[in-house]
């Protein structure tokens, strides 16, 4: 990859890129197209950065919805054309109790992960409240149906669902604009959540912050397009737009905004 590429991402960032670079060398000299695990927000827009500056290549996202955060990437050749089964994605549905409990976008991300099933191999999970469905890749699809048969004290099954049965997922990002005096994790979340800088600064160094799924213990870390901040007991943000400076200097920002 052109070393000027890396000057635009974080230090952090650079690994990623390095795939990205050794996925397109792939599909330009193979002449076939090359298919991501599932990518967060802020890694889709790397990925988009780099085909379009370093090559030729076409790509699609597709998460298994319309509106999905984390999708997988086809990247191919321009003779191809995808379809929707080209993105090997399997449509689970958890079945559990729902008389006597209650489950959690939390939990049910902490036992796919404590199963030692990676982040990049499972997409969005969506709820309409009741019912819960996650999107896999095909390939490892039927490793997490075994493995996966307790979330918290509770016994589940999961159970693939074909497309037709997919829920309205009740969350979904309500836009908010607003300005800040600094990109900084602190400041976006005492902005966004109405708290003191004392407060926010708390969360983020007692561990109770990700940003794009990972702890981030820093207050001063900059956050930047398409990151995804998720506060307990709050909720999330995402950066959708930075949209230049007011008079005071202050940052114009658009962002999502889920609401606990």
């Amino acid at each position: 990859m052109n070393a000027n590429v890396y000057q635009h991402f974080r230090q952090e960032e650079h690994a990623f890129i390095d795939s990205v670079g050794d996925w397109l060398e792939q599909v330009e000299s193979q002449y076939a197209p090359y298919l991501t695990n599932f990518l967060d927000p802020r890694q889709a827009y790397i990925l988009e950065t780099l085909v379009r500056e370093t090559s030729e290549l076409k790509f699609s996202f597709y998460g298994g919805y319309e509106r999905a955060e984390r999708c997988r990437c086809l990247i191919y050749p321009d003779y191809f054309e995808p379809q929707t089964d080209d993105f090997e994605l399997v449509m689970i549905e958890i079945k559990y109790p729902q008389k006597f409990t209650d489950l959690s976008h939390g939990k049910i991300l902490g036992t796919l992960m404590s199963a030692g099933i990676k982040r990049d191999y499972f997409g969005d999970i969506i709820s309409n409240g009741e019912r819960w469905q996650i999107f896999l890749a095909k390939d490892s699809a039927s490793y997490i149906v075994n493995q996966v048969t307790k979330i918290g004290r509770v016994t589940v099954h999961l159970e693939e669902r074909p497309y037709t049965d997919i829920i309205i997922p009740k969350d979904s990002w309500l836009e908010e604009v607003t300005t800040a005096s600094s990109l900084r994790l602190d400041v976006i979340i005492s902005t966004v959540y109405n708290i003191s800088r004392q407060r926010s600064k708390q969360l983020v160094e007692a561990g109770k912050v990700k940003v794009n799924w990972s702890v981030n213990e820093r207050p001063d870390y900059l956050l930047d397009l398409l990151d995804v901040v998720s506060v307990r007991g709050f909720g999330r943000i995402q950066i959708q737009g930075i949209e230049g400076k007011t008079k005071k200097e202050k940052i114009r920002l658009r962002l999502g905004v889920l609401r606990k």
